[in-house]
């Protein structure tokens, strides 16, 4: 029985300004198994994902049975669906022979997904600007720490869409822009301490504050703390704080001001090398780590 395990880290996207267009890879993983043979999957969106990868291959479907483990919480904006898609598309295409290079793996996850700031840094690792299905992708920092809160309740993205005004102000609109470019260039030029500030949004931070109460008083703590800004990750319910020094006070005054039963912090970096797939040996040798295939 042929078998393969992706493992795919998981995403912070929009930072804010940045809306369906910036993301980060973080390390923080899922692993997707895929197995060949006998199987039938309850789950629609791995269904999905195959007989997408299927019909872009354009290779004959085979039956497979697939599984899951990892530390990406659900509906907590940080990608978990993106992993799912993009772990059992790379691991079918891993099992297939490699039919469809990294570039359209992430094309395929991008369809299913809607938008393609999950799927870039999933697939790519780093910072991610991303139009359409085109990207530009930025190694980050070791020195740059992510403070995941992570309340206890999920945020569904169709819910979270469903908030946002259909027109915004323009002046709002320019700000929001702005802040956009400047995350941008702090980011490509590992100038980090030029990302002080610029996390404000006007397109649909204030519109989900009602999803998540406290969402304004994290964000203010996290700065206090000595973070260089804070933002409301994906749709939610994650609030992401980004710091170069002290993320474990960040992540206290996070926990402090959120005052959220069940609510916990995961301290993290970036993760730069993206989607990645381990070979396992039915021999069981081990486990080979490798830089090439579907994942690269």
């Amino acid at each position: 029985m042929q078998k393969v395990t992706v493992r795919v880290p998981a995403s912070t996207s929009n930072l804010g300004p940045g809306f369906d267009c910036l993301g980060v890879a973080l390390r923080l993983y899922n692993n997707v198994t895929i197995a060949r043979g006998a199987g039938e999957s309850s789950s629609a969106m791995v269904r999905i994902a195959a007989a997408a990868f299927f019909k872009r291959a354009r290779h004959k479907a085979f039956p497979f049975s697939w599984t899951i483990a990892g530390d990406i919480p659900a509906g907590r904006g940080l990608g978990s669906s993106a992993s799912v898609r993009l772990g059992v598309i790379a691991g079918l295409n891993e099992l297939a022979g490699h039919p469809l290079q990294r570039r359209e793996i992430f094309e395929i996850c991008t369809a299913l997904e809607g938008h393609p700031d999950n799927a870039a840094p999933a697939a790519y690792g780093g910072f991610n600007v991303v139009r359409d299905q085109q990207r530009q992708t930025f190694t980050v920092s070791a020195q740059l720490h992510f403070v995941l809160l992570v309340p206890d309740f999920e945020i569904a993205t169709e819910h979270a869409r469903s908030v946002l005004p259909s027109r915004v102000d323009r002046l709002d609109a320019v700000e929001t822009c702005r802040n956009a470019c400047a995350i941008t260039a702090a980011f490509a030029s590992r100038d980090y301490e030029k990302l002080r500030g610029a996390f404000a949004d006007r397109l649909h931070q204030p519109f989900r504050k009602k999803l998540i109460p406290f969402l304004d008083d994290v964000i203010s703590a996290a700065e206090s703390a000595g973070a260089l800004g804070a933002f409301l990750s994906g749709s939610g319910s994650t609030i992401c704080a980004v710091t170069l020094r002290s993320p474990e006070k960040v992540s206290r005054a996070m926990l402090a001001a959120a005052d959220s039963e069940g609510a916990r912090s995961i301290l993290t970096t970036a993760d730069n090398r993206g989607a990645r797939v381990l070979h396992i040996r039915h021999s069981a040798i081990g486990i080979r780590h490798s830089s090439h295939g579907s994942s690269h």
